[in-house]
């Protein structure tokens, strides 16, 4: 696993989700319904864009954290942004018991990293400062854009599917018309494969954050065994699917919801199993690390 293969995989992805579009436009036989679809879906996704960062601490009742209450944290935090030569964020703490962590904000320049105290009761400093080089990355890597253009590409292949029900999108005569059975399918299919798609790319992004916050760090073995703590307590605690928290639950480190099975397929995380083994091969193949506090 490298930086610029996950880079290609997740351009691959985009333009799949692209032509997808096209096809199910395409398929639908008219412009007017992919053109509405289009605008809404970048109007709906860039207040996301801009916004995501007041409405995921929000839904977390996170309050902002100074330097006097939790001078480890900053400290990490200040040398991490320093190493990387990037804009100290603001930081944030939720109640939340379950331990977990996310970063958000468009750019470094309007960053916010956000740490549950659960989490601080749980991990040493090495592990907390491995979860804090992951979610530094997310905002490094623009996970916050690619996530943004993501769910815009989706939104709009699903707005044509519901556009569809109500609006005439074929013209012309019979002959002109999309099969019905093919329109019916991509009516059901397309969101489905959009969504699918969708969340391959959060969870590409997920490979790529700890790799990179495992770079940040140089100590991937203090990520791999925070993640083994943090999907422990998540099992034990997850949030409810109804909980506000829940709308945030892309951003954050570990899945906080319950999940298996079927639901694995519908995830916004890679297995946690996969994760730790990708950081354990990391670490045999750069040899041992040397971290000093």
């Amino acid at each position: 696993m490298n930086r610029h293969h996950n880079g290609l995989k997740t351009a691959a992805l985009l333009g799949l989700l692209t032509a997808l579009i096209l096809a199910v436009g395409y398929g639908f036989g008219g412009s007017t319904g992919l053109v509405i679809a289009v605008f809404i879906s970048l109007a709906m996704n860039g207040v996301s864009y801009f916004w995501s960062d007041k409405i995921a601490l929000r839904s977390m009742n996170a309050q902002p954290v100074t330097e006097a209450q939790y001078p480890e944290l900053y400290q990490m935090v200040r040398e991490l942004a320093a190493e990387a030569r990037q804009p100290m964020p603001r930081l944030y703490m939720s109640p939340t018991p379950q331990p977990n962590a996310f970063a958000t904000g468009r750019n470094p320049q309007n960053a916010a990293v956000c740490v549950t105290y659960g989490i601080t009761q749980i991990l040493d400093y090495r592990e907390l400062r491995g979860v804090i080089g992951h979610e530094l990355s997310h905002v490094y890597n623009r996970d916050i854009l690619i996530s943004s253009v993501a769910a815009s590409l989706a939104g709009i292949i699903t707005m044509l599917a519901n556009l569809a029900w109500f609006i005439p999108l074929g013209g012309g005569d019979d002959e002109d018309r999309p099969n019905p059975a093919v329109m019916l399918g991509m009516l059901i299919l397309g969101p489905i494969a959009a969504t699918i798609i969708q969340l391959a790319i959060s969870r590409n992004r997920e490979f790529q954050a700890d790799a990179s916050g495992a770079g940040l760090t140089r100590d991937p073995l203090a990520l791999a065994s925070a993640l083994r703590k943090i999907h422990a307590g998540t099992s034990r605690m997850p949030l409810p699917a109804d909980s506000p928290a829940a709308s945030s639950a892309h951003l954050m480190i570990s899945n906080p919801l319950r999940g298996g099975g079927l639901a694995a397929l519908f995830s916004t995380h890679p297995p946690m199993e996969q994760r730790v083994r990708r950081l354990e091969q990391l670490a045999a193949n750069a040899g041992p690390v040397q971290f000093q506090r």
